[in-house]
């Protein structure tokens, strides 16, 4: 494996705690030893953020935990049986592999042999892009042909695209997110092919590793392109039958990064998918979505309240009491997606930024108002303090406690009295 170039200016290479990690690991300072690999050094490689920072070894997994504890530092086995160890130094984890080969794969999971061969371990990783490697010194080794292929924005499959696949079907989608993010251009044909055959192992993979897997797909620039070539050729089927299509996606990433609002992956989702109650139910169903998710998309397909670029801030501030801060933008994003008309563009604009600083306000009555003006304790008073609520939010969230007593006691004797 020969030496190629060097990583420059990268701050994680040589951060205290990177190089806490480093020297358990390597203490002769022998490049052969250990290594930095896959997404931090493409990343570094491509001048983009470097999120995780992953390692690998020649060291056995169990030889790992006893240099990182002699060392001083926490060792937590998050994958002692395929290798994996994470390290943690001033609070930052760091997950370390050790160099493998597979021996047995099912396309779900992958029974694996620890070896001391850097490029073999390279030959089991997915895309070449990903199987570049740095030692502690920024020097990159290149055993497969990952670096030309960064640069030029191709996600290629490492050797045959078929075997690759059938060893995990995930790499299916992760062709795709991969391509999304890095790729310039039309996808390999070679490895595009080979996904559109391997389709039927999609639904093999359990929903939670699915749906991480295409959250992150959705969080690209060029997620709606790569999804609309997904449903085109009909590789959602089983993953996510509930796509209606990319074109409300599409305007929704238009608007996200053209006003520069933060990419925000499960609305992104929502305006993939049909937006009805039993689509959500289904998905959630199928993928494990968490309450929080499954609860979010729920709200979006079951509230009803139409929403409009011209309403006016009493509408607004009304639509925004009842549905509460994140439906109403959310409902408002999906809905300017939505609308065809370009012209409408600051209307919603403006709508967003009122939307974004709008502060609840807080209901100045309580049981105790209620029950002093005579109305007696039970499902009658909830009723009363809604009506009066009704009331407060029609005059415009009035701060004049006085008026909103005299309302209390004019419903009062209106229904009870």
């Amino acid at each position: 494996m020969g030496k190629t170039e060097r990583l420059q200016n990268q701050d994680w290479l040589h951060d205290a705690a990177t190089a806490q990690v480093v020297q358990a690991l390597n203490p002769s300072q022998d490049g052969t030893l250990v290594r930095f690999v896959g997404g931090c050094v493409r990343n570094a490689l491509l001048g983009q953020p470097v999120e995780d920072i992953d390692l690998a070894t020649v060291h056995e997994p169990k030889a790992v935990i006893a240099l990182l504890e002699a060392a001083g530092l926490q060792a937590v086995p998050t994958g002692l049986a395929h290798g994996t160890i994470t390290a943690v130094a001033q609070g930052k984890p760091f997950e370390i592999t050790t160099l493998r080969a597979d021996i047995e794969t099912d396309g779900r999971r992958a029974k694996v042999a620890f070896t001391r061969d850097w490029r073999e371990d390279a030959e089991r990783r997915d895309f070449t892009m990903n199987a570049i490697y740095a030692d502690p010194d920024g020097m990159l080794f290149d055993p497969v042909g990952g670096i030309a292929d960064a640069k030029a924005g191709r996600v290629q499959f490492i050797g045959d695209a078929d075997a690759r696949i059938m060893e995990d079907y995930l790499r299916i989608l992760r062709f795709f997110r991969f391509n999304a993010r890095y790729a310039t251009g039309a996808p390999d044909e070679t490895g595009f092919t080979a996904c559109v055959r391997a389709a039927h192992g999609l639904k093999q993979l359990s929903g939670e590793r699915v749906q991480a897997e295409f959250l992150k797909l959705l969080k690209a620039d060029r997620a709606a392109e790569v999804v609309g070539m997904m449903i085109d050729h009909d590789l959602l089927r089983d993953i996510l039958p509930e796509a209606r299509g990319a074109e409300a996606l599409a305007h929704l990433i238009e608007i996200e990064t053209g006003h520069l609002f933060t990419c925000d992956a499960e609305l992104r989702l929502a305006a993939l998918i049909e937006n009805s109650e039993a689509a959500v139910s289904a998905l959630a169903q199928r993928w494990k979505l968490s309450n929080a998710l499954r609860n979010r998309l729920l709200a979006i397909a079951q509230h009803t309240t139409e929403l409009v670029c011209y309403l006016s801030m009493r509408e607004t501030r009304r639509a925004l009491y009842q549905m509460g801060q994140q439906l109403f933008l959310d409902r408002l994003m999906l809905t300017w997606a939505a609308d065809p008309k370009t012209s409408n563009t600051v209307r919603w604009r403006a709508l967003h930024a009122v939307a974004e600083t709008w502060e609840r306000p807080v209901f100045p009555l309580t049981g105790k108002d209620a029950l002093a003006a005579g109305v007696p304790p039970g499902p009658e008073m909830g009723r009363v303090l809604a009506e009066v609520e009704d009331w407060w939010v029609d005059a415009e969230f009035t701060e004049d406690k006085f008026s909103l007593i005299e309302r209390l006691k004019a419903v009062v004797q209106a229904t009870i009295i």
